[in-house]
Formats: structure tokens, C-alpha cells, sequence
């Protein structure tokens, strides 16, 4: 199947390859019936989808339908012309992490994490931070020659940047979860306008993180790097002992 594979053209896979299928679920403000149905068939029709059918649809009450739809789309990606901001980073597992840290830094490293503003959600400082680490992969609190902080939720940028200082910190971490009305880019900016009022902007490294943050969205809020999906605590310490090497902060 792979030399039939046109990655310069590339559709959706449903049933056959390069059928185009593709599986839209939405809900409109339309009460449920025939009518729903053909609103949401329209609707796709106008996006560009064709031969749209409803697979499901369900009654939510006070006017609302839910559907599940599909169709088949016309439109191919290059995928061979793609290319991500990443990380330029060469990444490590814990114990050579620790052996980088003894070999070249030669002192204990402080790293500060949180998730601040008003997100309340520590899913993702935790799975970096603390000691159990996330699926197999320990956190920083397991790493020799890391003082690892965790501040947990719903801290605010001002305290945060405190705690840095406070504790003469090598890198700030800070997790952000919930995005609903790019409230997470609201608070990563309040947090470099902060930092860059105390100028303090380059003592640390600075570094976010969560599930719709990149390098390249992280580098244009004025962060050092952006950790998405994926991610875990030897990719964060990795570009950390790194950086201090670099921009000799050792």
C-alpha cells in the first residue's frame, strides 16, 4: 500500500485509501428532526464536503441537535512541503541529563513550574514536575541535581516570577490547559510583560507548555520554548541543562 502513497497529494483515509473520507460531530442550534439533518448536510455541502450523510443525530433538548457526519473532502495536503518549528534540541533520558549536570554545570539546578493565571488544571506541571512522572517517564523531583518546585495551580504570574527570583531559578516552567478564548495567550503574555518589567526576562529560561502550545507559538509570546504533546520531563530538562550551557549560566 505505501507505493501507492502520493505524499505530495494526500486525502483522508476512510474505507479505501484516498477516498477522501472524513467524520465531521458538531452541534447546531436547530431542535432535532428532518430538518436538522438536512442543516447539517447543507452546512457541509458549503464547506466543500461532498455526498454528506448523517451517521447520528440526537436530540440535547432546548433546541439543540448533536450530529455525527460524513463526507468526503476534494482537497489534498502536500505533506512533503510541511515543516514545524521545533525544538532544536538533542534530547537526553534522565541519567544523562544527570551526568551532563555533573560533568558540565557542576551545581545544583533550581527549575520553578507552574500553572498560573487562573487555569486550575496541574495534569500537565504534574506529569513534568513530580516524581512519578507521566507513562513510564520519571518527573524532575527524581533527578539528581535538580531542585525541582512545583507551585502547582492557579498561580499568579506575579508569584511566580517571586519564587524564581527568590530562589535564584535556572528555568521557569508553566503549564497551561485550559484555552477557551486564548485565555492561555492572554496569561503567557501578562507573564513575559511581568518578567520583562522586572528585568529579569534574562535570568531564566523560560519555557511553557500544553496541549495547543508549540515552539513556534511559545517563541513568538517571548518564551525560550514551547513543549506540546508529548512531551515529557527529559525533553524539558534536556533543552534546560542545555541552555545553561549555551548562554553560559552556569
Amino acid at each position: 500500500m505505501s507505493n501507492q502513497i502520493d505524499l505530495t497529494k494526500i486525502k483522508p483515509y476512510g474505507d479505501t485509501l484516498n477516498d477522501g473520507y472524513i467524520q465531521f460531530s458538531f452541534t447546531l442550534p436547530v431542535p432535532f428532526g428532518d430538518e436538522a439533518d438536512e442543516a447539517a448536510k447543507i452546512l457541509l455541502a458549503k464547506m466543500g464536503i461532498k455526498d454528506a450523510s448523517v451517521a447520528h443525530s440526537k436530540d440535547l433538548g432546548i433546541g439543540y441537535t448533536f450530529f455525527v457526519v460524513y463526507g468526503k473532502v476534494t482537497q489534498t495536503v502536500n505533506y512533503e512541503a510541511i515543516e514545524v518549528p521545533k525544538v532544536d534540541n538533542d534530547v537526553m533520558d534522565k541519567y544523562g541529563v544527570e551526568d551532563f549536570i555533573n560533568e558540565k554545570i557542576k551545581r545544583e539546578i533550581t527549575i520553578i513550574g507552574a500553572c498560573s493565571g487562573t487555569d486550575a488544571h496541574t495534569v500537565g506541571i504534574d506529569a513534568i514536575m513530580n516524581m512519578k512522572g507521566y507513562d513510564g517517564h520519571y518527573g524532575l523531583e527524581r533527578y539528581k541535581n535538580v531542585n525541582a518546585i512545583n507551585m502547582g495551580a492557579q498561580v499568579p504570574n506575579e508569584e511566580l516570577i517571586a519564587k524564581a527570583i527568590e530562589e535564584d531559578a535556572d528555568a521557569i516552567i508553566i503549564s497551561q490547559i485550559v484555552t477557551q478564548k486564548d485565555v492561555h495567550i492572554k496569561n503567557l503574555t501578562h507573564f513575559i510583560e511581568l518578567i520583562e518589567a522586572e528585568g529579569k526576562r534574562d535570568d531564566f529560561i523560560l519555557i511553557c507548555g500544553g496541549p495547543r502550545i508549540g515552539h513556534e507559538l511559545a517563541k513568538e509570546l517571548g518564551f525560550d520554548a514551547g513543549f506540546g504533546r508529548g512531551s515529557f520531563a527529559e525533553d524539558v530538562a534536556s533543552f534546560v541543562v542545555n541552555q545553561i550551557v549555551d548562554r553560559d549560566l552556569i
